[in-house]
């Protein structure tokens, strides 16, 4: 079966265990929500999945071919992307370069990565930002513009890491919606990293929910609500910023 898939993944800073025996599945056209509390280590998984942080334990592989122990740019060609949280565009660059800069290290012309930057800025909807500089752009445009660069050379999945993260209501409805489409319209399979725990029940197929570095739950959304080991993972960090999330799951 086709998917990115994780098996009894671990990984260890110092003896301070982040993930511990992480079973993961996402499958293409398919969107999988990653939620948790603060510190259950999604972010870290997402490392793992991309390359940029080695496990300790456990394997990633993809269509059953190993991943682990590739880097972060043979990932991306064996067509798995990513964003992420602090967007980390190229600000002194024009919005199409950010895009066509990311097709040519995949291997394409500069005419080809060009025309693949300009139809993704059309497809996602913001070919009017193409030759803004990308410093100079608000927080949303800025959010879709590294999505649809981590979407440059057609990847299989891609990893969306805290991608709603600062923004309005509306805003993350629009959100939502792309990352919607990026499923159904390009059978990409979606991994979601959200605090917003909302926008995951709503959108997701197929959530897991880590703690403390460990999946305690994974389900449909309903299954998800009705969790009492979600409602104690989140109540167990009774912070403030966690009241709307016992809301969302009441």
């Amino acid at each position: 079966m086709s998917q990115l898939s994780t098996d009894k993944l671990s990984v260890a800073f110092a003896g301070l265990k982040a993930l511990s025996d992480v079973d993961l599945a996402i499958k293409p056209g398919q969107i999988t929500g990653l939620i948790g509390p603060n510190g259950a280590g999604k972010t870290t998984l997402v490392n793992v999945l991309t390359g940029f942080q080695a496990p300790t334990g456990g394997a990633v592989s993809m269509n059953g071919t190993a991943l682990t122990g590739l880097k972060p740019h043979q990932i991306r060609r064996k067509g798995i992307a990513r964003t992420f949280q602090g967007g980390r565009l190229f600000r002194d660059l024009p919005v199409i370069d950010n895009l066509e800069v990311t097709g040519v290290g995949l291997g394409q012309s500069r005419a080809s990565a060009r025309a693949e930057a300009a139809a993704m800025l059309d497809w996602i909807g913001i070919s009017a930002l193409q030759n803004r500089i990308a410093g100079t752009l608000p927080y949303t445009d800025e959010r879709r513009v590294a999505i649809g660069r981590a979407l440059i050379g057609k990847p299989a999945y891609i990893l969306l890491d805290e991608p709603a993260a600062g923004m309005s209501g509306p805003e993350a409805a629009e959100l939502s919606a792309l990352i919607k489409r990026i499923a159904t319209e390009m059978g990409c399979g979606v991994l979601l990293i959200e605090h917003n725990v909302g926008l995951v029940l709503n959108l997701c197929d197929h959530i897991v929910v880590l703690d403390s570095g460990m999946v305690i739950e994974t389900g449909p959304p309903d299954a998800i609500r009705s969790s009492e080991k979600v409602r104690h993972a989140y109540m167990g960090t009774a912070a403030e910023t966690n009241l709307p999330v016992l809301e969302v799951l009441a």
